[in-house]
């Protein structure tokens, strides 16, 4: 079958948006039921946007995503991007791990088309779900040339978010995907897209990270520093990961022991924070041999980390990815 110019191609992974439970309620439900032809088949005036073609990776809750799924993920976006007929891809994801697929395939997809993910914070069966708006406003978004050339972005609640920015800041509210104090970069009103700021950060068809011929991804491990925080665990977790992140506490910091452990470790270990907004630079380290997250949480860091350790395990490389991305 020959596809019609424009089409946006809607990947389906689960989550809440495919969520069924009791009629009326929001919670106690089960996330990935519905397919992508059922969630459509609920918007009919979404057909009236481009044509639409789906394609369902996976059906599961997003706590389930795994490495695997990111490598497919990346694999369709980049094969399909190449016909001429495709306009722009809408990923269906759940919130809880959202902000990771979407800074993964900013970093992993090669192509200036639009690629949207969304999803919803109740499921289909609730009183006032928000899924059919979301998705209705993501496939707005990816036929729209205002969103081309900016990375992978996430569109929720009216509001457009750049992949390195976006994040989950409610277990509960509507507007729980956000970015937090970095803001929306663009709105979405009554189906027409208005684009304000962009990123300087690298991404997509200009990040170095090639995925193409990888069957895994390195693995990393992150540590959440408390009081009393073991040191052991820093051993156990380096001895069975590739790299590590630590979620520091204030400016990414932790105990004297705890850096004692991790200046005898032999893999990369990244300092993020267990705090919500801030920054952490080089000259701010507790360990002269760790790498500063700047300002991505430990997720993030995590996504940036396994990636770079598939082009080096060089630390003053390394570090400069992390102010590159």
């Amino acid at each position: 079958m020959v596809r019609r110019r424009g089409t946006i191609l809607i990947l389906a992974t689960g989550g809440t948006i495919a969520g069924v439970g009791e009629i009326g309620k929001s919670t106690v439900y089960r996330p990935g039921k519905l397919t992508a032809d059922e969630l459509i088949s609920e918007i009919p005036e979404i057909n009236n946007i481009a044509p639409l073609e789906t394609m369902q990776i996976c059906n599961v809750n997003s706590d389930d995503i795994t490495a695997d799924i990111w490598l497919e993920l990346a694999s369709i976006i980049n094969r399909e991007a190449k016909d001429d007929n495709v306009k722009g891809f809408v990923i269906t994801h759940g919130t809880d791990t959202l902000e990771e697929t979407a800074y993964f395939l900013n970093l992993a997809v090669k192509t200036k088309k639009s690629v949207i993910i969304t999803g919803s914070m109740r499921p289909a069966t609730s009183i006032s779900a928000d899924g059919p708006m979301n998705l209705y406003q993501a496939v707005c978004a990816a036929a729209s040339r205002e969103t081309e050339g900016q990375g992978v972005l996430a569109v929720f609640a009216d509001r457009i978010y750049s992949a390195r920015s976006v994040t989950k800041t409610s277990t509960y509210q509507l507007t729980a995907i956000s970015a937090g104090r970095m803001g929306a970069i663009g709105v979405i009103r009554d189906g027409k897209v208005y684009m304000y700021e962009t990123t300087n950060k690298a991404h997509t068809n200009k990040s170095e990270f090639d995925v193409s011929k990888l069957d895994r991804l390195p693995k990393v491990s992150i540590l959440y520093f408390h009081v009393d925080a073991s040191p052991e665990l820093l051993k156990y977790a380096a001895e069975h990961s590739d790299g590590l992140v630590i979620a520091g506490a204030g400016a990414g910091e932790f105990s004297l022991i705890y850096g004692d452990m991790i200046r005898t470790l032999n893999v990369p270990v990244v300092v993020s924070s267990r705090v919500d907004d801030g920054l952490i630079t080089s000259d701010m380290l507790r360990v002269e041999e760790t790498i500063a997250a700047n300002n991505l949480s430990p997720q993030k860091a995590a996504v940036l980390l396994r990636l770079a350790l598939t082009v080096t395990n060089d630390t003053e490389k390394i570090r400069e990815m992390f102010l590159k991305y």
